[in-house]
């Protein structure tokens, strides 16, 4: 097999947890870091008997704070991928880090253990902003971290937020800017969402309004095209060259493990693509691993409309969109048991999509409203259920 894959790691532990985060991380003052690097590399191995011959075309490193993983772990998990599949075909490995002290000084350990890409979480680049999102380090800590990452790695992100409360058009146009001076190649710019779950949401924090959001996100995007950064992704702008590789893989429906508690994959077997989803429990998933060799909680079959579906919702996020005629031969279903061809024709004539040979594309004036386009385009059909899902334990 020559189907390339992409690997993701969870590292599921921070520091302390931000009140608008409903990512699967936690505070733990005590880690076996050896027994967490064992399992790490036993689910590994799980996954790598059912994908032998492939080759590995990027991994990720995500969390939770993966840069409070010790060195000695990141290192011995590259290791454990070029023992199992090689290394010589793979184009990325990034590792997320936050902008503290303690963890840029490890960049450079990083990047010697193959580590050749850096997505830091800046979240703001002002004190009050900072304190407010519940982040640890302060503005000095975050250009610190950025200029560390320059001099260390050619290609770096950052991540910023916008749209908190009374956050102004001109304030966040402003953070822009700065960020653009000392931006490398890659921005993730976020709006704040507030999740159900989190210290937000508890105490009903409110964001800016939809009129406002929508403005900042038109904003964003149109300077970000004029600095020759234009978004590739709803979220990502990047250089030609420096869009994330791992994200891309994705968006495209490449296959891709997921290692760790709380992680998701897509492997495709046979011609069958199948839906992984590990325990998403830390406590849990260690003492699953320890069991049986991994912590899968479930997995399940997709049916091709289901895989079809997914890729239409995650090609029309990005500006290359979706070639209709490699959905085809990939799901064998017509374009027409997918996307309603009248609907279709109304959302062109509206402006919301492009409809390009058998490339179809979001417009600019399409992507800000995405989500209702996908409820009026798609077409629902439970002929096209999916298969069993399998229970594995949780």
């Amino acid at each position: 097999m020559t189907n390339p894959l992409a690997i993701y790691f969870h590292w599921p532990f921070c520091q302390s947890k931000c009140p608008y985060c409903d990512f699967n991380s936690h505070v733990w003052r005590e880690i076996d870091q050896r027994a967490w690097r064992r399992a790490l590399i036993s689910e590994l191995d799980f996954y790598a008997m059912q994908t032998q011959g492939r080759t590995v075309r990027s991994v990720y490193f995500g969390g939770g704070t993966p840069s409070l993983m010790p060195t000695k772990t990141v290192k011995a998990l590259i290791e454990a991928i070029h023992n199992r599949w090689g290394l010589a075909a793979c184009e990325e490995i990034t590792l997320e880090a936050n902008p503290s002290s303690s963890e840029t000084l490890k960049f450079k350990a990083l990047k010697e253990i193959g580590i050749n890409r850096l997505s830091i979480g800046v979240q703001a680049l002002n004190d009050d902003a900072l304190t407010f999102l519940g982040r640890a380090h302060s503005s000095k800590e975050a250009l610190e971290a950025i200029d560390r990452a320059a001099n260390t790695f050619d290609k770096f992100s950052f991540d910023l937020m916008y749209g908190l409360p009374n956050q102004s058009i001109g304030s966040w146009r402003s953070a822009l800017r700065r960020a653009l001076s000392i931006a490398n190649g890659h921005l993730s710019l976020y709006e704040l969402t507030i999740e159900p779950g989190t210290e937000f949401f508890k105490h009903n924090i409110k964001g800016v309004t939809d009129k406002e959001s929508a403005n900042m996100f038109e904003m964003t995007r149109a300077m970000m095209a004029d600095a020759g950064m234009p978004a590739y992704e709803v979220s990502n702008h990047a250089k030609p060259g420096h869009e994330s590789r791992h994200n891309l893989n994705y968006w495209r429906g490449g296959d891709y493990l997921g290692i760790g508690p709380g992680a998701h994959g897509r492997i495709t077997i046979s011609n069958q693509c199948i839906a992984t989803h590990q325990i998403h429990n830390p406590v849990r998933w260690l003492k699953k691993v320890s069991l049986i060799g991994h912590g899968t909680a479930k997995h399940r079959n997709l049916s091709p409309y289901e895989r079809a579906l997914e890729l239409i919702m995650t090609g029309l996020r990005t500006r290359e969109g979706i070639d209709m005629a490699y959905l085809e031969i990939l799901t064998g279903l017509t374009r027409n048991r997918l996307i309603n061809p009248s609907r279709l024709s109304h959302c062109i004539e509206a402006g919301f999509l492009k409809n390009s040979g058998n490339i179809l594309t979001a417009t600019e004036v399409g992507i800000i409203r995405l989500n209702s386009v996908l409820e009026t385009l798609l077409v629902a059909d439970t002929q096209y259920a999916g298969g069993a899902t399998v229970e594995t334990g949780q």
